[in-house]
């Protein structure tokens, strides 16, 4: 139940509609052309934007609790109840996980990635501890979902204050603009899509095993999963620093921005490609020397596989904030489109007939597809003298 609440919180930022990275854009083209007076306004409308949009995404969910932990994954009905408990705690946190997502992409603007990681890799440590110091006074689900929720109340605070520090007018020009609004939302509507449809992709395995195998199941699953895509922090990292770069550059120098891209992919490859090859290579070994002999059994596989794909999304990464960083989220949000049908229909044929193993193996190919439809786009929009 943890691990899919890690997920539900993975998920929240399908309600933002792609302001944050609208958000991120617009305020680097901004820093870029020297309108520094105009970023306040624009700030404020977004995160007031997000807030709300946030707040929609929690009332609207709640009807639906019930539905999803009583039939959609399959609890049993001795843990309903305090599950019941835990999902209206995540949904009480929308808001501020959505304005958290806005105020990290205001700080990345500004290339303050310093502050950013600093924050990220403290939340990814609470996120992980906070749940075992917690099993010290309850075994509660839902006290422990309020605990990692604490720890993202604390975050967003603190990234406020760095806004705050960054750009002391926000303490004077709180508004809201309906003339900044909709370039905001013309731009997030396509990302909506990707939102959509990005996090589903990573995570409906999960909820296709418990409800076909076993919650159990899930766990043999998830673990390593959670595991290996810790390495997506390193492509995370890069492509954060590149989006803003490529916003401001694909106008300006387009030479630049391509050299860009080539020195992400291989800084990418170079860093992630060497981890892959050892975990695919000691994935059992490790197994068994971390957990137990029986993860090591049912779990191998899964994190061999898993970690394949790993190294295709890291990849991927770089095309796809190339892409958005163009003012092109069309095409990401297409792609994806292409590739849930696929994607699901790969689950549907495998997971009967290797259960974990073959949702492992599909989650891998739906990697491939998704890199190489990203690097071919990318390729046509950036090298091509019809762009």
């Amino acid at each position: 139940m943890l691990t899919l609440a890690w997920m539900v919180i993975g998920y929240f930022s399908l309600f933002d509609l792609g302001l944050g990275r609208a958000l991120t854009r617009l305020v680097a083209e901004k820093i870029g052309a020297g309108k520094h007076s105009e970023i306040p306004s624009l700030i404020w409308t977004g995160l007031f934007s997000m807030a709300g949009l946030g707040l929609a995404g929690m009332f609207l969910g709640i009807p639906f609790v019930p539905w999803v932990v009583q039939k959609g994954i399959n609890i049993p009905a001795v843990l309903q109840p305090e599950t019941l408990n835990a999902f209206h705690v995540l949904l009480v946190s929308i808001p501020l996980i959505i304005v958290s997502t806005g105020l990290f992409g205001i700080l990345e603007a500004y290339h303050r990635f310093d502050l950013t990681s600093a924050v990220r890799s403290s939340l990814g440590i609470y996120t992980f501890a906070a749940p075992l110091v917690g099993l010290l006074f309850t075994k509660d689900i839902s006290c422990v979902i309020g605990i990692l929720m604490a720890g993202r109340v604390l975050a967003g605070a603190v990234l406020f204050l760095f806004c705050i520090r960054l750009v002391p007018q926000l303490q004077t020009g709180v508004g809201f603009r309906k003339d900044i609004f909709l370039p905001l939302m013309r731009f997030g509507s396509w990302m909506t899509v990707s939102n959509m449809i990005g996090p589903m992709m990573i995570y409906i395995d999960r909820f296709w095993i418990s409800a076909t195998i076993s919650v159990a199941a899930v766990a043999y699953y998830t673990t390593p999963f959670e595991v290996v895509t810790r390495l997506l922090i390193i492509p995370g990292a890069v492509a954060g620093v590149l989006y803003p770069a490529f916003s401001m550059n694909l106008i300006r120098d387009r030479g630049y921005a391509r050299a860009l891209f080539g020195k992400g992919v291989q800084y990418v490859f170079a860093a992630v490609f060497p981890i892959v090859t050892m975990i695919v290579l000691f994935a059992e070994k490790g197994l068994r020397w971390w957990l137990n002999a029986d993860f090591a059994q049912n779990s191998t596989h899964v994190l061999q596989w898993l970690s394949v794909g790993v190294l295709f999304n890291s990849l991927a990464q770089i095309p796809f904030v190339l892409l958005q960083g163009a003012g092109r989220p069309d095409i990401t949000a297409k792609i994806h489109l292409i590739e849930l049908p696929c994607y699901l229909l790969t689950l549907w044929f495998l997971i009967p007939k290797m259960g974990i193993d073959g949702a492992a193996m599909a989650w891998c190919v739906r990697s491939l597809l998704d890199a190489g439809l990203l690097f071919c786009m990318a390729y046509r929009y950036v090298w091509s003298d019809s762009q």
